[in-house]
Parts: C-alpha cells; sequence; structure tokens
C-alpha cells in the first residue's frame, strides 16, 4: 500500500528544519554565485588592462619602418635616423616555428594515431599516452636544456636548427593530445563498416579516419603553432638570436620572443617602443590563428 508525504501532516518542527536548510542552500549558492562573477570581474579587468596598454603602446610604435628593417645599433636616441625594426625577429620566427611544426606535426599525428587505433587498452599505449601527459605540462625551458645539451653543445654554438628542433618537441604532445581525441570521436561502427567491406586497417585509418577528423586535427596543429609563437626560453638556449636577417640554419637566428626580452631589457626608450611592437605582433598572430582554430573546432562540431 503506498502512501504520499503530506505537508500538512508534518510536525511543525520538522517543517521549520527544513525552511532553515533550503534558506541556507539558496544562501550559499548566492554567495558562491556573487564570489565567481566577482572574481570574473577581476580577471577581466586584469586582461583588458594588459591588452589596452599593449595595443597602446604597440600601436604607436608599430610602423613601415619596424615591419621592414631590422636591427640598426646606431640609431639609439637619435628620432632624426631610421629607428631599427624587427624585420629579422620576425623572418627567424617565422622559419623556427614552421620548421618546428614541419617537424613535430607527423610525429605527433602518427603517435596519436597508434595511440587511438593500434594500442587502446595496451600497456605501451598507456606508457606512451604517460610520456606524452607530462612531456605537454613539462617546463619548455627544460626541453630547451635538454635540446642545447643533445645538439648546441655538439655542434659547437647556438643555431636556428637547435631552435626548431627546440620547438618541435613542444608541438609533438600537443598534437598527439588533439589527434587521439579527435579519432576517439569516430564511431566505432564507421570502423567495422570500412573494414567489412575488405579494406585493411592503414586504408581505414588514412582514407576514413583521418578524414573525418582532419578538422579537429587541423585546430590542434593551430593550436601547437600559436603555443610555439610565444616561447621564449628554449630559444634563448638554442638559437640565442642575432641582430641581421639570416636564413642560415646552422647559425644563430633570431626570433621576436628573443628580440621582445633583448629590446626590453635594453634601457633605451626607442628599443623599448619597438619591444611593445613586438609583443603586439606576436599577440596578433597568436589571436588570429586562435581565432581560425576555433572557427575550424566549431565546423566540426
Amino acid at each position: 500500500m503506498s502512501t504520499t508525504f503530506d505537508p500538512s501532516t508534518a510536525p511543525a518542527k520538522d517543517m521549520a528544519a527544513a525552511r532553515a536548510l533550503g534558506q541556507r542552500r539558496r544562501l550559499v549558492d548566492r554567495l558562491v554565485r556573487y564570489a565567481c562573477v566577482f572574481a570574473t570581474v577581476i580577471g577581466l579587468l586584469f586582461l583588458a588592462s594588459i591588452l589596452f596598454t599593449l595595443v597602446v603602446r604597440g600601436f604607436s610604435a608599430l610602423d613601415l619602418t619596424t615591419l621592414t628593417h631590422e636591427f640598426e645599433p646606431t640609431t639609439y636616441g637619435d628620432d632624426t635616423l631610421p629607428r631599427g625594426g624587427l624585420l629579422h625577429a620576425i623572418l627567424g620566427s617565422l622559419i623556427q616555428t614552421g620548421i618546428g611544426t614541419a617537424i613535430g606535426t607527423p610525429i605527433g599525428l602518427l603517435v596519436g594515431t597508434y595511440l587511438a587505433e593500434y594500442a587502446r587498452g595496451s600497456k605501451l599505449g598507456e606508457a606512451v599516452r604517460f610520456v606524452s601527459d607530462v612531456l605537454l605540462s613539462a617546463p619548455s625551458i627544460l626541453i630547451g636544456l635538454f635540446i642545447y645539451q643533445l645538439v648546441v653543445l655538439p655542434m659547437g654554438g647556438f643555431s636556428g636548427l637547435a631552435g626548431a628542433l627546440a620547438l618541435a618537441i613542444i608541438v609533438i604532445p600537443v598534437v598527439v593530445r588533439t589527434t587521439e581525441d579527435m579519432l576517439s570521436l569516430i564511431p566505432n561502427t564507421l570502423r567495422e563498416a570500412v573494414v567489412a567491406l575488405g579494406a585493411p586497417k592503414w586504408k581505414m585509418v588514412i582514407l576514413v579516419c583521418w578524414r573525418a577528423a582532419l578538422s579537429g586535427i587541423v585546430t590542434g596543429i593551430l593550436l601547437a603553432f600559436a603555443r610555439i609563437t610565444g616561447e621564449t626560453a628554449p630559444l634563448l638556449l638554442t638559437s640565442f638570436g642575432n641582430n641581421v636577417v639570416s636564413n642560415n640554419l646552422f647559425r644563430s637566428m633570431a626570433s621576436l620572443p628573443v628580440a621582445i626580452y633583448q629590446q626590453a631589457n635594453s634601457g633605451f626608450p626607442d628599443l623599448i617602443d619597438i619591444a611593445w611592437a613586438g609583443a603586439l605582433l606576436v599577440t596578433l598572430g597568436v589571436l588570429s590563428v586562435n581565432i581560425i582554430a576555433r572557427v575550424l573546432l566549431r565546423k566540426r562540431k
């Protein structure tokens, strides 16, 4: 025999306790909500102040000379002469990040495919995934030290190649994680249908799984590229930087993050202004890449 609860028959003491409990829960919920909103506003204010300062200081120093001239140390404090620019750093960053992405992307793609398609539930797969996760969260300066010992010292000096290799190591775990996650979203029924038609597994992976997860994988590659664009610590220990345009991978090579670091610490007002312009360029580049990645991911969803 089923019975229903009738509030009118409940003791007054229990009803008062229930009302007090409900009021306390609503009060706690309101307090937590207000605290979250307050923390969000504080964070947005800090972010807005940083972006505002960067835009004001960066745009005031960003001109055609900055984009088309390399570093000119004879222009210290002399407004009548052309100021030094960031052409050498822009080209160096594009070369090193491009080569680093080109090296790290195929490795990360193949490792992520192995984890998603061939190593499910295996101990080797778990070990590889663990190492990838550790590498994903490792400080970039440790990667720079690793390449310094492995490449810079045997070669007898800093080089753009060493910088590209350090950036490639940073790219690999990002692409591994994104590739594995995107391939894991593909239904197993699709794989079974392709195999049932007589296609070998490698062809199923390349022609079906990679194609289905293409936009997500490209998004991961773009996010990895955006991450290494602003890396400074590993480049200080590998490519080090110089003040002239150079495309020699076996010599020290300039980059925007290193140029920003060096010129911001120079003490000369004109070079500090150029450092602000470089910081704005890096921010705009990372923002553009992230917007493209978000658009591709939204299209995938």
